[in-house]
Parts: structure tokens; C-alpha cells; sequence
């Protein structure tokens, strides 16, 4: 599970890193990123119903970003903010394939240390 200090969790921490933020898309994942004043990296995640009707399936994804996240937390730069919106078509993939997305969309926006 993702840390406590390591999530998005405000209003309008998300409404600023959509507004300010850079975004990334791979596969059906779309990242905003925005450096943030504190010495950690935070995460934010957004599954819409257009995703899935049902809740708990919207969950089950949310569960496996967070865990994708979690593994990549090490290697991703301090002081980043970061939310990633899931697309229609992501709740068919496996975890093995959402986090070789989040792996790429990672390296894309150049967040991720070499």
C-alpha cells in the first residue's frame, strides 16, 4: 500500500496540479506532474465510471495503481506531485501490464532517477 505522506489527498493540491501541472499518456494512462515544495514525492489517482459502472471494480484498479506506484516510489524523483487518470480499457489489463505502463509513462516524463 502506498504511504500516507505519499498520496494526493486535497482538493486542491489535484486542482493544482491539473491546472499548473505537464501531463504524459501511454497506453490508458494519462500522468500530470508538478513540482511541489516538499521533500517527497505524492501520488493522486482517478478512476472514473467511465471506466466501470461498478465501484468495486474501480477500486480493484485504484488498489493496483497505488501497488505499481509503491514498487516505483524509490526510484522517482523527491518533490514531485503527480496524479494518474485511468482510461476506458485499463481494467482489462493485467497488474503486469499496468505497471510496465507506469514504468514507461515514468521514463516519458522523466521522473523516474537513471
Amino acid at each position: 500500500m502506498l504511504p500516507k505522506e505519499n498520496r494526493l489527498k486535497k482538493r486542491k493540491d489535484f486542482e493544482r496540479v491539473f491546472k499548473e501541472g505537464k501531463g504524459f499518456k501511454e497506453n490508458f494512462l494519462f500522468l500530470k506532474i508538478l513540482e511541489n515544495d516538499l521533500n517527497k514525492a505524492r501520488f493522486g489517482f482517478i478512476v472514473s465510471r467511465k471506466v466501470s459502472k461498478k465501484a468495486t471494480l474501480r477500486n480493484k484498479i485504484k488498489r493496483k495503481l497505488r501497488e505499481a506506484v509503491r514498487e516505483k516510489l524509490k526510484e522517482v524523483e523527491k518533490g514531485m506531485d503527480g496524479i494518474l487518470v485511468a482510461s476506458p480499457g485499463l481494467e482489462k489489463k493485467d497488474f503486469w501490464e499496468i505497471k510496465e505502463s507506469i514504468n514507461k509513462i515514468f521514463q516519458k516524463a522523466g521522473i523516474t532517477k537513471p
